[in-house]
């Protein structure tokens, strides 16, 4: 999977330090918690907890560690010396007053595979989206410039493009059978999940399982829209970074991947991470001539997402499609390695 798009917010190109202050105070009320700013307006940093990226010269720092430099793009010359900072930085932002497509996607091309993000500033939510769309892979991120601190509300149409989408796979359920009580994560979150939309789980990290949220009212119990009933402990969850971790190690306050059925991503934070002794379920389900599986609570309140919409596992049926992700070789402290794993 790859990795989800940079957002920074720039202070620095607006002339009056009142209106440098509003845009770090409605960047902050926006969420976004990455703001550029000038060396000499340490003072913003009080406004709130975020990562203040202080500008000296062209160099950007976090704290005392330098994260990147700026590069104005005018020339094939300045092409060349955006190039030569690949892996000697973590982050290059690049400028251009008179931008054209070609340039950046030669720097995109040149900095695949490398260990450098490619950033490039956007003056406009159509240039961001742009910027992240180029060559299919886009930049690793963009450097939002608003005009003003009322400006910044029209970008928020390329949140949606934060996180590449998830290719999402038809499997067929092939085994249905309690299996005996264990310990379940039920994973509460602070966001209002959607009809369809939940988290990837599953017992092997080459299949993981779409499990529904609670968005839907039960015959016996109300909707509780925050939640993921995920699983049994030992089951991997796909967390943003694109690694896995296991259930009983995800806490209040870590942030964890939502899904819905279209293979879109969001980011949401979670609020209470609830280990709770319970009958246990275990769904097996079959890609061609592969078997997966993964184990839930057995009540009727837990669904999986199929192509027709969220079903509970008290109606889901052997022959039925469930909605999976498949992924090649393995994992080791959840980070996907090139390796012949066999999990059963």
């Amino acid at each position: 999977m790859p990795s989800p798009k940079i957002i920074w917010v720039r202070s620095d190109h607006l002339p009056s330090y009142d209106e440098r202050k509003k845009i770090v105070s409605s960047a902050l009320e926006a969420g976004y918690v990455q703001i550029l700013i000038r060396e000499e307006d340490a003072e913003l940093r009080r406004l709130g907890r975020y990562d203040a990226l202080v500008l000296k010269g062209m160099s950007i720092f976090l704290e005392e560690e330098r994260v990147g430099e700026i590069v104005q793009i005018r020339s094939n010359e300045d092409l060349a010396r955006a190039s030569a900072l690949k892996g000697r930085v973590e982050n290059v932002l690049i400028e251009a007053k008179d931008w054209k497509v070609i340039p950046l996607e030669n720097l995109i091309a040149d900095f695949q595979g490398s260990s450098t993000k490619l950033l490039a500033t956007a003056t406009s939510p159509e240039e961001a989206k742009l910027f992240l769309e180029t060559l299919e892979v886009g930049v690793g991120g963009v450097a939002i410039e608003p005009s003003s601190a009322s400006r910044l509300r029209d970008f928020h149409v390329i949140h949606s493009d934060r996180m590449p989408k998830v290719e999402l796979t038809k499997a067929m359920v092939s085994k249905i059978a309690p299996a005996g009580v264990g310990d379940r994560v039920c994973l509460d979150t602070c966001s209002l999940l959607r009809v369809g939309e939940g988290m990837l789980i599953g017992s092997q990290s080459a299949c993981l399982f779409l499990v529904s949220s609670e968005s839907l009212e039960s015959e016996y119990v109300a909707s509780r829209p925050f939640r993921v009933n995920a699983g049994a402990v030992h089951a991997y969850a796909l967390m943003p970074t694109g690694k896995t971790r296991y259930l009983s190690e995800v806490k209040s306050g870590d942030e964890v991947l939502a899904i819905d059925s279209e293979g879109r991503c969001r980011t949401v934070v979670v609020g209470r991470s609830k280990i709770e002794r319970r009958p246990l379920l275990l769904l097996e389900a079959k890609v061609g001539d592969r078997r997966f599986t993964t184990i839930l609570q057995n009540a009727e309140t837990i669904r999986l997402c199929t192509p027709s919409g969220p079903v509970s596992i008290s109606d889901l049926k052997v022959g039925q499609e469930v909605l999976v992700r498949l992924e090649e070789g393995g994992r080791h402290f959840g980070q996907a390695i090139s390796e012949t794993i066999t999990e059963l």
